[in-house]
C-alpha cells in the first residue's frame, strides 16, 4: 500500500508544470491527480511501519547482529538500483536523448555511501532522502541494543526520544533536529508502541505512548504538508484535515495488522509483495518514469496512462529479478562476509623462536599458591625442582 501510494504520487499526482510535457495530469485524470496528490504519505507508512519491523528484529540481537541485518538487507538492492540508473543514463547520452539525472564521478562516488544529501550532492535515485532518516532510527535503536532491549527500557527510551524532539523543535535546533528525527520521531514511537502491545500484549501504558505520540505527528505534519503546496493554477494546497485522515488509517490497519485480525492473514502473495517493495521503492521513479517517458516520445499513439502502465510493470519485473539475482544472493554473502569481519579471528601463533630470542633452558612457571600436586610440602617458587629452601617440614622458607 506505502509502495503503491508513493509511485502514484511520482506518476499521477505530480504538480511539476509539464513533467509530462503536454500532458497535464489534471487534464487527463483529474480525479485520479487529486487522490494522488496524496500518495507521498505512503513515506510516512513506510516510518511507521519500520518502527514496528525494527524493533521486532532487533529483539534478542547484539548490536553487531542488527548492524549486519541492516547493511546487508538495504546495501545490494541500493547499490544495484543507482547503477542501473547510471547504465539508463549514460545510454541515454549515447543515443543522443535527453537525461535529467546529472551524472559525474564525485556524484556516483557519493551516492553510493547512500547518503548523498549531507554531503551536499545530487541524488542518482531520488527516493534515496527516506534511508537517511531510517538510517538516523537506526543508530538510534543499536545504542539502545548496548543497553538491552526490555519493554520498560524501550518504554523509557520512546518517552525520552519524544521528549527531546520536542526540545528540538523548541530550540529550532538543526542539529538536534538531524539526531532525534522531530519531523518523523512520532512515527517511529508509535510503531514501536504498537509493537510492544503485539509482543506484551496491549495496556493503558502503551496506548498513552502511541495516542501521545501520534498527536503529536499529526501536529508538526502540517510542516509536510506546507512542503507539498504548490501554485493555485497547479493545484494549491493540500488540506491538514485529509492527510491526517489518512495517516490515521494506515495507523489503523497496522494496528490491525500487528494486533488485529490482519494478523491472522498468511497469503503466500503478500509475502511476495512484501519483498519486491523495497527494490520496487527504489526504481519506480528513477528508472521507471525515463521508461514511460521514452514511450510517449517513441510510441505517442500509446497514450499516457498505459505509457504509465507499462512503466509500473516493467518497474515491478525490474523489481523481481534484483529481488532474485541480487537482494537475496548478494545479501547472503554480504551478512556472512560482514558477520566474519566484525569477530575476526586472530592469527594462528607461529612456533619458530624468535630470532632475537636468546636460547638455552627456560625459567619453569612457578607453582600457583595453594595448588598440591600430592602428598608433603608444597614447595616455594625458588625451590622448583630441586628441594632448596625448605626447612625439611612443612612449612617453605625463603630462599637466600
Amino acid at each position: 500500500m506505502a509502495a503503491l501510494a508513493v509511485a502514484a504520487y511520482h506518476y499521477v499526482g505530480t504538480t511539476t508544470p509539464h513533467f509530462w510535457g503536454s500532458h497535464d495530469p489534471k487534464q487527463f485524470a483529474p480525479a485520479l491527480h487529486e487522490i494522488s496528490r496524496y500518495g507521498w504519505l505512503g513515506v510516512e507508512f513506510f516510518f511507521m511501519i519500520s518502527g514496528f519491523v525494527i524493533c521486532m528484529s532487533c529483539w534478542g540481537r547484539s548490536p553487531v547482529q542488527f548492524v549486519v541485518s541492516r547493511v546487508s538487507r538495504l546495501f545490494p538492492a541500493y547499490w544495484c538500483a543507482v547503477l542501473l540508473v547510471i547504465a539508463l543514463v549514460l545510454t541515454a547520452r549515447l543515443a543522443h536523448l535527453q537525461a535529467a539525472t546529472p551524472i559525474d564521478l564525485r556524484t556516483v562516488l557519493g551516492n553510493l555511501t547512500m547518503v548523498p544529501g549531507p554531503l551536499g550532492l545530487d541524488l542518482i535515485d531520488g527516493v534515496a532522502w527516506t534511508l537517511w532518516v531510517e538510517a538516523r532510527f537506526y543508530l538510534l535503536m543499536a545504542v539502545m541494543l548496548f543497553f538491552g532491549l526490555t519493554y520498560r527500557r524501550m518504554i523509557a527510551f520512546c518517552g525520552t526520544w519524544l521528549t527531546l524532539a520536542i526540545v528540538s523543535r523548541e530550540l529550532h535546533s538543526a542539529v538536534l533536529d538531524e539526531i532525534f528525527i522531530s519531523q518523523y520521531a512520532g512515527l517511529f514511537i508509535t510503531g514501536i508502541a504498537l509493537y510492544l502491545m503485539h509482543r506484551f500484549g496491549q495496556n493503558l501504558v502503551l496506548w498513552l505512548l502511541a495516542g501521545i505520540a501520534w498527536c503529536y505527528e499529526l501536529t508538526v505534519l502540517n510542516d509536510r504538508v506546507a512542503g507539498h503546496t504548490v501554485r493555485p493554477a497547479d493545484g494549491g494546497a493540500l488540506s491538514w484535515a485529509v492527510c491526517a485522515a489518512v495517516l490515521t488509517f494506515f495507523l489503523v490497519v497496522l494496528a490491525l495488522a500487528g494486533s488485529g485480525p490482519l494478523a491472522r492473514l498468511r497469503w503466500r502473495w503478500l509475502v511476495t509483495a512484501g519483498a519486491l517493495t523495497y527494490p520496487f521503492y527504489l526504481v519506480h521513479q528513477s528508472i521507471g518514469i525515463p521508461v514511460a517517458k521514452g514511450l510517449l516520445q517513441k510510441v505517442p499513439a500509446l497514450g499516457v496512462l498505459p505509457s504509465m502502465a507499462v512503466a509500473l510493470a516493467f518497474s515491478l519485473l525490474l523489481s523481481a529479478v534484483i529481488h532474485r539475482t541480487v537482494d537475496g544472493p548478494l545479501g547472503r554473502v554480504l551478512r556472512r562476509h560482514l558477520t566474519r569481519g566484525m569477530s575476526p579471528r586472530r592469527p594462528a601463533a607461529t612456533t619458530a623462536p624468535d630470532r632475537d630470542e636468546p636460547r638455552g633452558p627456560r625459567p619453569q612457571v612457578p607453582a600457583l599458591a595453594g595448588r598440591t600436586t600430592g602428598p608433603g610440602p608444597q614447595p616455594c617458587a625458588s625451590s622448583v625442582g630441586n628441594g632448596a629452601g625448605s626447612d625439611g617440614g612443612n612449612r617453605p622458607v625463603p630462599s637466600g
